[in-house]
Parts: structure tokens; sequence; C-alpha cells
């Protein structure tokens, strides 16, 4: 087999795309004149309000465990990286009464650039992860020290009604199926998390776009049904210890289409308090515009609706990826194994994720749930240090790219370099969203063949 391939890239397959369902309903919509009055019009602030009411369904039925989530815990966003860009301009005060944007690493590089064009830079910093996730006892010794330094107690520039509410600290993470580490936070650090965050004024920005996208980690004949979606931060937030501290809470979850249906389609959503979705859809861009998504929101209220948006996951989008999945631990199993790499993507998360439905082995008893877009792999001990360079020769020498670990440093903070130096940097993400599964493994192949050339290079 011939010809590129990138195990770097995080995009969805062209070929999932669902443009039947989406025509079938963009159709409904634009041929009926009530709905396109509704859909051409400059969209409300908060969004087109079916869809809002579709994704509170929609949620509830994933995350709910009992409870109904309102639609005014709902606004529709043009994805998750516009929104972040607009949390930062509705609940911060950089270089005054915020202090700090704290995330995970290795982090999703591109939330970098986010955080720096709306004034942090320089204040971004990193918090390692272990087996569960983040490190709460690094994080608390990190805002300690933080709120120790010189700052301002009270905001100096962002004050007066609109501005209500601003947060001390910024906690950014990907707390399930992580980009890049693949990790799942455990339950207890949830909590620790919400916990922490309620006591130092933090709102912590998760990023739960692919909660949905799980399997199990190994290959399980018949079954039908895995156990609960670990519940979001802002689930955690919304019922733990009888509810957030206050009308705006400590957690916000940014919702997304775009790995689920298609990135074109520029809809998501945030969820939070009520009063947290309201502010945030007021931000002077949407006032003056509407909702940035309001035509397309249209279309996927349509899926939604419809149901041809679950049907499309359990009949294209999962299976797909399952088998792609399986197919990239077995080729990692035979070619890069041997070559000394292995997989380090921590825990497993199984809090109520006991097959059920048919499972094949006879009785419920915890599996471990695989997900998401990536896997993260460690390079043989020789080899430390030289993703950068491997990923440069991959290129050139096998027509192959992928992520490596010097990417997913916090961008300015020095003591993030220092520990990629240490641990991370010498990992590399592999991404199966894109390539067929036969592209894949030859992928695959390709790196088995770099980094046993590259062992033989550095060995005596």
């Amino acid at each position: 087999m011939t010809g590129n391939i990138n195990l770097q890239l995080g995009w969805p397959s062209t070929s999932l795309f669902p443009a039947a369902q989406l025509l079938e309903g963009a159709s409904s919509v634009l041929s009926s004149q009530k709905k396109t009055a509704l859909s051409l019009i400059y969209g409300p602030d908060a969004g087109y309000e079916p869809l809002r009411r579709s994704i509170a369904k929609w949620l509830t039925s994933i995350y709910g465990r009992g409870s109904e989530l309102s639609l005014d815990r709902v606004c529709v966003t043009g994805g998750a990286s516009q929104n972040l860009d607009n949390v930062l301009a509705r609940f911060t005060e950089p270089g005054g009464y915020t202090r700090n944007i704290w995330m995970v690493e290795p982090c999703y590089f591109l939330a970098c650039p986010i955080f720096t064009d709306n004034g942090f830079q320089g204040m971004m910093k990193g918090v390692p992860e272990d087996d569960e996730g983040l490190d709460i006892a690094f994080l608390r010794k990190g805002l300690e020290q933080s709120n120790k330094n010189a700052g301002s107690d009270a905001p100096t520039r962002k004050t007066g009604d609109k501005y209500q509410q601003l947060y001390r600290h910024i906690i950014y993470c990907v707390p399930t199926f992580s980009n890049p580490s693949a990790k799942t936070m455990s339950l207890t650090r949830r909590q620790e998390l919400v916990r922490l965050a309620r006591e130092f004024d933090a709102l912590v920005v998760t990023d739960d776009v692919y909660d949905v996208l799980r399997w199990p980690a190994e290959k399980i004949a018949n079954y039908e049904k895995l156990g609960d979606v670990p519940p979001r931060i802002v689930d955690v937030d919304r019922t733990l210890d009888g509810g957030p501290k206050d009308e705006w809470g400590n957690a916000m979850s940014n919702g997304s289409f775009s790995k689920i249906i298609a990135p074109g389609v520029r809809v998501g959503w945030a969820e939070a308090t009520p009063a947290f979705t309201l502010a945030l859809s007021q931000v002077g861009a949407t006032r003056s515009g509407g909702c940035p998504a309001h035509i397309a929101a249209s279309f996927v209220h349509e899926m939604l609706e419809s149901g041809s948006l679950e049907k499309h996951l359990q009949m294209q989008v999962l299976p797909t990826f399952r088998t792609r999945y399986y197919a990239m631990l077995q080729a990692i199993d035979d070619y890069l194994v041997p070559l000394g790499m292995h997989i380090s993507t921590g825990k497993p998360y199984n809090e109520s994720s006991g097959l059920t439905n048919g499972a094949s082995n006879g009785h419920k008893e915890p599996v471990a749930q695989a997900g998401g877009y990536f896997i993260w792999l460690l390079l043989p001990t020789e080899l430390a240090g030289k993703g950068a360079t491997l990923a440069a020769k991959g290129l050139e020498r096998y027509d192959l790219k992928f992520a490596y670990g010097d990417m997913m440093q916090v961008q300015g903070e020095p003591a993030s370099t220092e520990r990629a130096a240490k641990g991370y940097g010498n990992g590399i993400r592999l991404s199966w969203a894109w390539h067929t599964k036969d592209e894949i493994v030859e992928g695959i192949k390709r790196l088995a063949a770099l980094v046993g050339e590259a062992r033989n290079e550095v060995q005596p």
C-alpha cells in the first residue's frame, strides 16, 4: 500500500458523514414556511429553542441517571472551540481577577492559542496526569501558591451588572477518553476536582466530545449495551453534596456534534447552571449576530428528533470505530510491542460499567471500556526524547504522520517543558478516526519500521 497515512489527524472519515440524514433534516426545515422563518432569522441568543429541548432530552437519556435535564441549562454554540473563546470572554479577567489557566498535561495543544488570544500568555500552567487522571494534590498545591502571589482580590476592569460572575481560575480538561492521553478520569477524581474548584473559585471547563464513542476495550461477542457513561464534571457539580455552591456553579460541559456528525456543521452546546448559560449567551458577538450556528442547528434538531442521529451512531459510527480500534490494537501488539513500545492509557473507568442485557459471558462483571479517537503509546527507553525526530523521519521516509509528546506541552510554561523531558514527551498519539482498518494496519507497520530503524541507529 502506498500513499500518505496520517495517524495524527483527529477528524472523522468523510465516509461516515450522514449526508442523507442532514439533507432530510434540511428538507424538513426549508420546505416548511414556519420552520424556515424560525431558522433563517437571526437566531435567539441562547440558540434554536427546539434544538435546546432536543439536546436536553438527549443528554438526559445519556447522563440523567433518574433526573431530567432542563433546556435552561443548555445554550447552542458554534462548536467547542468557539465556545471556549466565549467562556473566557464572559467569565475571566486576565491579568486582573483571574490568576491562571490550569491544563491537564499532556494537553490538547490547540487549546493553548485560544487561551493566549484571550490574554493568558504566560499564565497557563500544566497539571500532570497519573493513571486516574489529573493529579489533584499537584493542582491543590499550585492553586494555593497562585493565590499567595500578587493579584487583584476584586475585578478591576470587568465590573458592573454584566460581569456578575468572574472566576479566579480556569481548569481545562477532557475527562473521558482524553485528548491526547486517552485516559478517563476516575469518579473519585471527578468528585475531588469539583470540591477543589468550589474551594478555590475555579471554573472547570471540560470538552465532553468523545463520551458516547465507547465500546469494550477487548472484543466481546454479542454484547448489547455497556454500563453507564461516566458522569461529566458538570453532572458531579449538579449533584455532589447537595448541588452547586451558588447559582453559577463551578463546571461547564463543552459539547459538540463535530466528532459524531461532522465538523462542518459547526454546532455545539454548553451545559451548566441556568444562570451560567444565560450569561454565556449574552456575549457581545452573540447579542449582535445571534446564535452562531443557527440554521445548521435546525438541521441537527431534525436528526435528534427523528432518531436518525442515534441510529447513525449505533449502525455506522460506533461499529466502524470499534473495528478500527481493534485492528489498531492488534497491529500494535503484533508490530510495536516486540520493539519495546507499550500502550499507556491509565486505569479503565469501571464505575457501573458492567456488561448488561445479554452479555456473552453469562454474568455481569466489570468490563474495561475504550473509546474516543486516540490511543497513547510510549516509545522504547532508548528512544526517549526523540519523538520530534522520529515524526520528521516518519514523514520523510515513510509518508507517515503522527503526533508526539512534545507537541502536548503547555505553551509558555518552562515546568511543562521539563516534565515533558522527564515523562510524557516520550509518548505518541495515534488516531483511528480518519483511516480505514487496512490503512491503520499499514500505518502501524510503517511506524514499526521507523522505530526499528531508529533503535538500530542508537544501539552500539
